[in-house]
């Protein structure tokens, strides 16, 4: 998983009483181990997903609901976008050795904690979009908890595929609304960006710069300027503009 969004901030949970992981936005962890891994959605999007059999299972933490397809740069980027997100997810439990067939999902977040966001449906669009690709993907999803008003808290033990989610409110919505106004913040400034990168785009191109040219007499030539001659007179010393 090298080069991958892998989630790193490990702890010991002592409601679940095992190690735990949490995950932050446009991470992800898959494993095989008896842990619990944790996150906190506010219009974002979490994938549970495990297979049963093998025992492994993973989850993801997505921002935002587009394919991806103008984030293809580096790979923590693309991770926001759900598209990207959810195959990184896929590819690395079937490394694992999960099999496609057997893979069941559960899914969470897409809140509208903004008053703001509902404008964009970001929460309802991050919804529509993981219940479709995972439909496209034929992974069976047998339980989740999406939209919604309030940011959640959720844990997910892959061994078992338990999962267990509270909705938070209070000084933990405070933060995830703090984020939700950050995300807000970033989208103006990308779709801004990309109006310049536009304009740019079909702008007339500036005209090439005039090179100059310096020209050298031979050595031992004295020069008009140093002979006094005036301004505008032919000399091999001055500099030229290319016509």
């Amino acid at each position: 998983m090298s080069g991958l969004p892998v989630a790193t901030n490990k702890y010991y949970d002592n409601n679940f009483k095992r190690p735990g992981v949490k995950l932050l936005p446009n991470e992800f962890f898959v494993t095989r181990d008896d842990m619990v891994l944790t996150t906190v959605l506010g219009s974002c999007v979490a994938a549970c997903i495990q297979d049963p059999y093998a025992g492994i299972g993973g989850m993801n933490h997505f921002m935002l609901p587009d394919d991806g397809a103008d984030a293809a740069r580096a790979t923590s980027d693309s991770m926001r976008y759900g598209a990207y997100a959810m195959e990184v997810l896929l590819n690395e439990l079937i490394k694992g050795g999960a099999k496609r067939e057997r893979l069941e999902a559960k899914v969470f977040g897409g809140a509208a904690v903004l008053a703001a966001m509902t404008t964009l449906n970001i929460g309802d669009r991050n919804s529509e979009f993981v219940r479709r690709y995972l439909a496209m993907e034929k992974v069976r999803i047998t339980a989740e908890d999406l939209q919604g008003q309030h940011p959640r808290k959720v844990c997910f033990i892959p061994a078992t595929g338990q999962v267990m989610v509270k909705k938070l409110r209070a000084a933990h919505e405070t933060q995830v609304t703090e984020l939700e106004h950050r995300l807000a913040r970033e989208m103006r400034e990308r779709r801004a960006e990309r109006a310049r990168e536009r304009v740019e785009l079909f702008a007339k191109p500036a005209a090439p710069a005039r090179p100059s040219i310096e020209l050298f007499g031979k050595p031992g030539v004295t020069t008009g300027a140093s002979r006094g001659e005036t301004p505008g007179s032919s000399t091999l010393g001055k500099t030229m503009e290319e016509a």
